[in-house]
């Protein structure tokens, strides 16, 4: 074969190789543009940016469950123990003592019991009757901000021992009511008007969650005695855990007022601690 035979059959064969990357080429941009509508040819799809997919993962067997409520788990509601006979002391560390004070709230004297009581910076317990704290609940909310108790004593003062079991009630929830919408808590002890307990007042009230209290010392202040002899009968009377009974409302109280004042600091100055009940639940 000469030189110029063999260049010629390479140039042949170099030729039909470009010739069919040339068609290849030329189906693959057919392909492109068969995609579109007419003649305007539909760019090519791409890849999303970002990293390649994963494979989604199989669920695990040990995944965590959901909780199924908020908060400390809710503890069983406390019982109140029906009593058979009122309460007529506290319990508490070293001389304690508490100040109790019926039948109001009265605009004309409960302020001043809770300016002197606020002046020693002393909490007492205002057993409130409901006809007379449904027209002064800010004497009631008084209270709370101050730190003092507000107890059930029936909503219009009657003798539990000639009521029906129904009637009893109402004296007692319908106070409730009132308490705890001025106060911003049902309250948590009662006390019978006069001191005249039965079964029924017993039972109820341990069903609205109320403990009885009645009292130690009585100053029968209600019978309008000079201010002095209160304060007498306050200070032969004191002791560990005693209850003083006084009035806030249902007559003329200013002795009242004027001996709280007198024996308050002497109680103190003697070191008597004038506090507050704790609750005792069964």
């Amino acid at each position: 074969m000469t030189k110029d035979q063999f260049l010629t059959r390479l140039l042949s064969r170099r030729r039909a190789l470009l010739a069919g990357a040339a068609a290849v080429g030329a189906a693959g941009t057919a392909g492109l543009f068969a995609a579109g509508t007419g003649d305007t040819p539909k760019p090519p799809v791409l890849p999303a940016a970002g990293p390649p997919a994963r494979r989604p993962l199989k669920p695990s067997a040990y995944r965590l469950q959901p909780l199924t409520g908020y908060g400390p788990p809710r503890a069983a509601p406390r019982r109140t123990l029906v009593r058979h006979e009122p309460l007529l002391k506290v319990s508490g560390r070293g001389r304690t003592m508490v100040l109790t004070f019926d039948d109001g709230p009265d605009p004309r004297y409960t302020p001043d019991i809770l300016d002197t009581l606020a002046e020693y910076d002393v909490r007492a317990m205002f057993f409130v009757c409901g006809e007379m704290a449904v027209d002064n609940k800010d004497l009631l909310t008084r209270m709370s901000d101050e730190g003092h108790v507000v107890g059930n004593h029936t909503w219009s003062h009657p003798l539990l021992t000639r009521l029906s079991r129904g009637r009893i009630r109402s004296e007692m929830e319908r106070t409730c009511d009132v308490i705890e919408e001025a106060y911003g808590e049902r309250p948590q002890w009662f006390r019978a008007p006069y001191g005249a307990w039965n079964r029924a007042a017993f039972q109820l009230g341990a069903e609205l969650g109320m403990e009885p209290l009645a009292w130690t010392v009585d100053t029968l202040d209600w019978t309008a005695p000079a201010a002095r002899t209160i304060v007498g009968r306050v200070e032969n009377g004191a002791a560990p855990g005693v209850v003083v009974l006084s009035h806030d409302a249902g007559g003329d109280r200013s002795q009242s007022v004027r001996a709280l004042r007198d024996y308050l600091p002497q109680l103190l100055d003697s070191g008597y601690h004038v506090t507050v009940p704790r609750r005792h639940y069964a």
